[in-house]
């Protein structure tokens, strides 16, 4: 019978997979075998023992410290909510680093902060971007279209982010 740890650790891990939109056969695909679907689930079922080597190799594999798998009051809980504003993880990760340097560092805090790891998409809150907008001295709504042109926020963050200014 699986430890409470084990548990945990197991369900740390299935919750950084499910984030990332894999499935434990997603996972074997994405690695090219490295990581069995089987194995994977043992380790999130907490049925199988991993070592600390397999951990820091699997939290590589995700894109997440090591410290974001390990149970403790530490690590904070995924935040699974309705995302109102979106960014576009992957198109910021195209732009110009001079553009996008004060986005990037902040959307960094967030994902360590929430331990929210799934590499393509983050939603922020209004007081998120209200903060951004004093970093690149807009207003939010400026800020809002230029977010919008470069193509890291949806056309429908217009509607959704002046509304609450």
């Amino acid at each position: 019978m699986p430890s409470e740890y084990a548990k945990t650790l197991g369900a740390r891990l299935r919750a950084i997979r499910t984030q990332q939109g894999l499935s434990l056969h997603g996972v074997e695909e994405k690695s090219r075998g490295r990581w069995k679907a089987v194995v994977v689930g043992s380790y999130e079922r907490g049925d199988r023992s991993v070592t600390v080597q397999k951990l820091a190799e699997l939290a590589e594999f995700y894109g997440v410290p090591v410290s974001e798998l390990l149970p403790g009051d530490a690590a904070p809980t995924p935040i699974a909510t309705a995302p109102k504003l979106v960014i576009d993880l992957e198109r910021m990760n195209q732009l110009p680093k001079e553009k996008v340097g004060p986005l990037a560092r902040y959307v960094a805090t967030i994902q360590a902060q929430r331990g929210d790891y799934n590499g393509r998409v983050l939603s922020v809150r209004h007081e998120d971007l209200r903060s951004l907008a004093v970093i690149y001295d807009k207003s939010p709504a400026d800020l809002t279209e230029e977010l919008i042109s470069w193509g890291v926020l949806d056309a429908d963050a217009r509607s959704n982010s002046i509304e609450s200014f």
